[in-house]
């Protein structure tokens, strides 16, 4: 395989290349687009004509610099080895591929994605989509062996896109679909994925019957397909081993995978828990699980959000904090599927009083409710607010307590609990040096470490305050 007909580089060396607003030359996809997909289809040898690229909508010459389009990327693949289980598996490797362009830079999956071009790729020639192509079709054939044809077409007309992206929805649909008819306890293998580690360099996937990958694009069944067809590939086994927590998902054989793919790093994970030793996060997630202290509720919002969160705080900033292979209690990057699944924060739940973990969700927008309506028990959905029903914290405490959600329960108990452990101190000082403090998260479990480095702080008081676990009252 040779890249050398193309004016610019290939190779794996440029994953994780960010590219900045003032370096970019066009966008494709992203947030302020409305319709955008990436999908891989197997079909029979005979429907493919092997090597074709298709550009429907302008092409590079033909964009504003600065400009903003759709993507509809559509991968068709052949082989006699290939099954439809696989699709999803390819599909994430659009990303992996590229991200192998120097001067790209692809983030996120499915109807996500996201694409930015340098200005430095457009000077050194790259004038044509079809070049895109081009090195997804030699990467998919160098990389996958048992793919034996392929052809791509690429979509950036708005108009052009709606009918593809539709089709592309009910393939998506369909998968997620397949994979709610099994749990966690139904099988004996879990699956781990890297995909993401160039950009989140601690971070792996577990993939499970109940924890679909952050990005959502592969579920357990894809993960199985992939790990079996290559098996030292970014897709493989884990044995869950030894259950230590059945409540938290805590598993020996889970614990080994991240410990040994974050190179030390993570030692352990609570597979249904994003407050204590929560699954890392890496940048693909498709939303994100924050706690909100002030009602010991969560929030949840996706990156098609574009306000500022019930925390105030936008996507992108929490994304920030959350991502990069980070073990950060309180945000947790999720997939919409694992919100659906009863496994979803269960442990964040129990330790509450709670059934499960839904019955901590307090806020989330209006889109993302309606995606996830049909997962919500009829006695919680309409006591969990969005951005039409409040605008700040002050407004979600009097929300939650006219609407009586469960999580209201809980406060009586902080309070009390607060005025107990109290503790004040005049006229403290912090000394030069390093300092560990630890902010305990829901139920006095987890929680935040901020460790101070070098610094001298003066205050004029130190209040530290006792958390303990606290149970919903019944």
């Amino acid at each position: 395989m040779s890249f050398s007909d193309l004016p610019f580089d290939v190779g794996p060396v440029y994953e994780g290349e960010r590219i900045r607003g003032n370096q970019m030359y066009v966008e494709l996809g992203g947030p302020k687009i409305d319709k955008h997909f990436e999908l891989v289809r197997v079909k029979k040898e005979k429907e493919i004509e092997d090597g074709k690229v298709t550009i429907i909508g302008p092409n590079i010459k033909d964009m504003e610099e600065g400009g903003r389009y759709p993507i509809g990327i559509l991968v068709e693949v052949a082989g006699p080895e290939l099954e439809e289980d696989l699709e999803a598996v390819f599909e994430r490797r659009v990303h992996e591929f590229c991200n192998f362009i120097n001067g790209v830079m692809h983030l996120n999956q499915r109807y996500t994605n996201w694409m930015r071009l340098s200005k430095s790729l457009v000077q050194k020639g790259f004038n044509d989509l079809t070049m895109l192509g081009t090195v997804l079709i030699r990467l998919y054939k160098a990389e996958l062996p048992i793919i034996k044809k392929a052809q791509v077409t690429l979509i950036t007309d708005p108009k052009e896109i709606e009918e593809s992206y539709d089709v592309a929805m009910g393939i998506y649909n369909k998968r997620d679909e397949r994979a709610r008819t099994i749990h966690d306890e139904d099988v004996d293998m879990y699956y781990g994925c890297v995909l993401c580690q160039s950009f989140a360099p601690t971070h792996a996937c577990c993939i499970t019957p109940d924890r679909t990958s952050l990005c959502g694009s592969i579920n357990w069944f894809d993960a199985r397909a992939a790990a079996k067809v290559d098996p030292k590939g970014p897709l493989f086994e884990v044995p869950p081993g030894e259950c230590v927590n059945k409540e938290a998902g805590e598993f020996t054989g889970v614990n080994d995978m991240i410990k040994k793919r974050s190179l030390g790093e993570i030692e352990r994970i609570y597979l249904y828990s994003g407050m204590e030793f929560p699954h890392t996060s890496c940048g693909c997630f498709e939303a994100i699980d924050f706690y909100i202290p002030e009602v010991n509720g969560h929030g949840i919002v996706d990156r098609n959000y574009g306000d500022v969160a019930i925390n105030g705080l936008p996507f992108s900033a929490m994304a920030n904090q959350t991502g990069g292979g980070k073990q950060m209690p309180g945000f947790n990057g999720v997939s919409f599927q694992y919100i659906g699944s009863p496994k979803y924060q269960l442990y964040d739940g129990l330790q509450l009083g709670f059934e499960s973990g839904i019955y901590t969700i307090v806020w989330m927008p209006t889109t993302v409710k309606e995606r996830v309506a049909e997962f919500i028990p009829e006695d919680l959905i309409d006591k969990i607010a969005t951005e039409e029903d409040v605008q700040d914290i002050n407004q979600l405490k009097t929300w939650l307590k006219e609407k009586n959600h469960p999580v209201v329960d809980t406060w009586v108990e902080m309070e009390e609990e607060e005025e107990e452990g109290e503790w004040e101190e005049e006229g403290a000082m912090v000394p030069m040096g390093t300092v560990g403090l630890t902010i305990p998260g829901a139920g006095g479990a987890g929680g935040f470490k901020v460790i101070l480095k070098n610094c001298k702080i003066h205050a004029e008081s130190i209040i530290i305050k006792k958390i303990e676990p606290k149970r919903r009252k019944k």
